[in-house]
């Protein structure tokens, strides 16, 4: 029996969405009122369903009882700020609640108003005649949403101190937000009680999707929350494993099988890789015919009639090179896209391939699920170290928790020196413990890493597309509380010029297709374009335009020797033009292999086979 809350989590890219609106479509014809809301920054419900979706509570078309919503990260920001400043602008004249309002301009502020409205739909009374009987929450990649749900301690803290301090948080007034306190209190509760709440783990049979699911469970029992399932996605079915690439996966999976059985004993089901895409009420239905009762796949679920492709997709190989390769001087190529479609292994192949080249190459994640060191096989640390085996390559990953003790012990060093009085630096330490600390951090450490001048390439890993995004925002909204600060009497005037000067040589870095590259990493598939297009055009409002796409897991022409692998490479066929047509760009291919990606010996090989010996020409597939 379903809990009144149910949580989809994982690894991006592993289906959630998809397995959250199946469990959504069941509830709902079996008659239960039914709400799928989700907090991603990169959501893509109205993908699945077909519709429009956005901001507010929507009807389902074509199936009563189920409803939907897509957190807006903009609107829920405003709608936060304007209840947080509602009784200080009663209370104070316009210039000082305009510094208040420019104070919770920040990032920080953005994910604290996305979490306020996520709690809403735990604070519905049982009695209230409009509730739901069931909410499911389709969640962000999970390292981003463990954040979310760690937020509530630290913002406790945050408020706590700013009450004995200046009265002033950058989540707002810590007056005016004393009752969210205990709403989030509350909600953290509700998640806790196993009678209630039910995690749902959705993975993938592979190394680092069982990885990160054993963290992230991990991460959920600190926060004493137990009540866990698992769903494991994208198994090869019978009719899938009758040629030689999808037996070889098919039976990598079964060791995978085995290992999940044995490190996450929690109740689990699995699902199978479909012949085609899960979209619209009428598949997601068929898709819950196969989950909850075991319906053959073959014979249920109906694909899109995908017509063979016949136009040739070339893209000439100096064109993607130009790309990657510095030019002259240093080359920064930002890896971006939807959780979990690739980009480390994108960054991994890139980055060998360009040490192999003999340009000496730094490779570097922020990501908080960091993936680098299961790639390369070999550990990746928080101090820059060459990678075992790879002359000039060079790898890092920043840990944003102790980026934001660096960086707070700068600042307050920096401080001191300058003979700032006791109270001042009290003042700026209480500023600095705010949760919007580590995400400026890692973007502060990652600047001190690009602007460092012994590279000549530096590959970038990036979090997922959202958290990217507003990352990269960061220096603007940074650049706004910086002006503002002076309003909590801290005289940091020369130390923030240095800092705007740091930021803005960076951004301009970035917006030089000279200097840098950023290159959208994608499945050939609905969604993952979407969403990949969304984030370039976000991109461009701040002056970055993409330069180079990669289509990851492209089932090789030669393998679509089967029904289940023809049908599933024509789907490809056709979004791989689309891909084309939408961005216009070089696109490069990473073909699917028998085997997951790792080492250096196999990044190697695809380095060469991707960049070197013309993999991103499509042949003609019309005869196919």
């Amino acid at each position: 029996m379903a809990t009144r809350y149910i949580f989809f989590s994982g690894k991006g890219g592993v289906g959630k969405t998809s397995m959250a609106c199946t469990q959504a479509v069941r509830l709902a014809e079996e008659g239960k009122k039914t709400l799928i809301v989700t907090t991603d920054p990169a959501s893509n419900l109205a993908d699945v369903f077909e519709q429009v979706i956005g901001h507010q509570v929507t009807p389902i078309q074509g199936l009563p009882n189920l409803w939907a919503m897509e957190i807006d990260s903009d609107k829920a920001t405003q709608e936060y700020i304007d209840r947080a400043m509602a009784p200080i602008r009663v209370a104070f004249p316009p210039q000082i609640v305009q510094v208040m309002e420019e104070q919770m301009s920040g990032p920080c502020t953005a994910e604290v108003a996305a979490f306020d409205r996520f709690t809403d739909f735990l604070e519905v009374s049982n009695s209230d005649e409009t509730a739901f009987d069931v909410v499911i929450f389709d969640t962000a990649p999970t390292g981003h949403t463990i954040r979310l749900l760690e937020l509530p301690a630290e913002w406790s803290q945050s408020i706590d101190a700013a009450s004995a301090g200046n009265g002033q948080t950058c989540l707002g007034p810590a007056a005016a937000i004393q009752d969210a306190k205990h709403k989030y209190e509350r909600a953290l509760a509700a998640m806790r009680q196993s009678d209630q709440t039910t995690f749902i783990f959705v993975l993938h049979p592979e190394a680092i999707s069982i990885k990160e699911t054993r963290r992230a469970i991990g991460e959920l029992k600190k926060l004493e929350i137990h009540n866990f399932r698992v769903i494991v996605n994208s198994i090869i079915p019978p009719e899938g494993a009758q040629n030689a690439l999808f037996a070889a996966r098919a039976e990598m999976q079964t060791r995978y099988l085995k290992q999940i059985e044995s490190d996450l004993p929690y109740p689990t089901q699995r699902m199978p890789l479909l012949a085609g895409e899960i979209k619209g009420v009428k598949r997601l239905s068929q898709v819950a015919k196969i989950f909850f009762d075991g319906n053959s796949a073959a014979k249920t679920f109906v694909a899109e009639n995908v017509q063979a492709q016949s136009t040739a997709l070339t893209t000439p190989l100096e064109d993607i090179r130009a790309r990657i390769q510095p030019n002259g001087h240093c080359r920064t190529v930002f890896f971006a896209g939807k959780g979990g479609v690739g980009k480390t292994v994108a960054s991994c192949i890139t980055a060998v391939w360009l040490a192999r080249q003999g340009h000496k190459t730094l490779l570097l994640t922020t990501d908080p699920a960091a993936h680098l060191g299961d790639v390369l096989d070999s550990p990746v640390g928080d101090e820059i170290a060459p990678v075992p085996g790879q002359p000039n390559l060079w790898a890092v990953k920043i840990d944003p928790k102790a980026a934001a003790e660096t960086y707070k012990e700068r600042i307050l060093e920096d401080a001191r020196q300058r003979g700032r009085p006791e109270s001042a630096i009290a003042t700026m330490e209480e500023e600095l413990n705010s949760p919007c600390t580590e995400e400026m951090a890692a973007f502060d450490k990652f600047i001190e890493y690009a602007s460092q001048d012994q590279w000549q390439a530096v590959v970038f890993d990036t979090a997922p597309t959202g958290h990217t995004l507003r990352m990269l925002e960061l220096p603007m909204d940074w650049s706004k509380q910086i002006d503002v600060k002076i309003f909590a009497s801290v005289d940091t005037a020369a130390a923030d010029d240095v800092a705007k000067q740091r930021f803005a040589k960076v951004i301009e870095m970035m917006r030089d297709p000279e200097q840098s590259t950023f290159a959208f990493v994608m499945y050939p598939e609905a969604t993952p374009i979407i969403e990949a297009y969304r984030a370039a055009t976000e991109l461009r409002t701040v002056g970055i335009h993409p330069g180079l796409v990669v289509a990851n897991m492209v089932i090789p022409l030669e393998q679509a020797t089967t029904d289940f692998t023809h049908a599933r490479r024509a789907m490809q066929e056709k979004y791989l033009n689309e891909i084309s047509e939408r961005f216009g760009l070089p696109v490069a291919q990473i073909p699917l292999l028998p085997q997951e990606i790792k080492g250096l010996e196999m990044l190697a090989a695809l380095g060469d086979e991707i960049y070197q010996n013309n993999f991103a020409v499509m042949e003609t597939t019309g005869n196919n």
